[in-house]
């Protein structure tokens, strides 16, 4: 009986120590394996069972990108102006091996190369260009850094400069500079602005004369369009009057030919027309030889009439 109890324990300590060399590795880890204290390989994501007492984790690396915001640091600028610059390094670990065995704290590292890379290539800059060529300066500290970590297994991916600090004096002579600067842009500004304003009003009054000129231009040829208009339609009119005139007298002239008149009716007629020109104030009328006869005819009958 005492031997079933020491083999049930015996299989309890069996399956708890299985159980306890069972390991999943989450995503973007890797675990580094040692067996009898040697490496031996990198777990990646997944399922693995490392065997009792002979192997063990020795060291488990996120391979995630990685963030480093180092404190600032003291650098002297080639003018001998002294400030603090505060770098942010941004990293992955690319071979676990390598970062596990290739330095004992590969993170200080990387601060003390930081320090050094900055204030090497800060003292070969005037302030001036220490100001203005941040990303110059980026671009070389992440080159010299990414060709130092290669061995421990990081990558630099970049470096950024996270804030320049200038002496207190050379701060309070930027700020006037840039008090200087912008009230200068303000006053171009508003010279831009009157000068706008200025452009605007000018062009405001051209176009208002350029409108009333053409208004005017418009009335004209409406006056002319007009005069135009009332000439033609009185020529219609004394048109259409001698028009009138000229039917009425053909349409005379047709009546008397279709009634085919005497001559008897022509003389009178003549007569009366002869009567309307006597009339006038001419001195002289010359009387055609038939109304003449015609004339006296008329007379005798009269003093024949007289007579009785």
């Amino acid at each position: 009986m005492e031997i079933l109890v020491v083999l049930g324990i015996l299989l309890v300590l069996c399956v708890i120590v299985v159980i306890s060399n069972i390991h999943i590795v989450p995503q973007s880890k890797a675990y580094v394996i040692e067996r009898l204290g040697a490496y031996h390989q990198t777990w990646k994501t997944g399922l693995h069972f490392k065997l009792p007492f002979i192997d063990r984790i020795a060291k488990k690396v996120n391979m995630m990108e990685q963030v480093a915001d180092f404190p600032p640091q003291p650098v002297i600028t080639m003018d001998n102006v002294r400030m603090q610059i505060d770098t942010v390094v941004f990293f992955q670990i690319t071979d676990c091996k390598l970062y596990a065995y290739g330095h004992t704290t590969p993170m200080t590292a990387i601060e003390n190369l930081t320090a050094t890379t900055l204030r090497n290539i800060i003292g070969e800059l005037e302030l001036d260009n220490t100001l203005t060529s941040r990303d110059i300066i980026n671009t070389k500290m992440r080159s010299i850094l990414d060709e130092a970590t290669d061995p421990w297994g990081i990558k630099v991916n970049r470096v950024e400069l996270k804030n320049i600090i200038p002496p207190k004096e050379i701060q309070d002579a930027m700020e006037k500079q840039m008090k200087a600067e912008r009230e200068r842009r303000e006053a171009i500004l508003r010279a831009e602005g009157e000068k706008n304003s200025t452009i605007l009003v000018a062009q405001g009054k051209k176009e208002s004369m350029i409108l009333e000129a053409e208004a005017e231009k418009q009335s004209q040829i409406l006056r002319a369009e007009a005069v135009k208009e009332a000439k033609i339609r009185e020529a219609e009119g004394e048109a259409a009057a001698i028009l009138s005139i000229q039917k009425a007298t053909a349409d005379g002239i047709k009546m008397i030919n279709d009634a085919k008149p005497g001559e008897g009716v022509i003389a009178i007629k003549g007569l009366e027309a002869f009567a309307k020109a006597a009339d006038g104030k001419a001195t002289k009328i010359i009387i055609p030889s038939e109304i003449q006869g015609l004339a006296g005819l008329v007379t005798s009958i009269k003093e024949l009439g007289g007579d009785q």
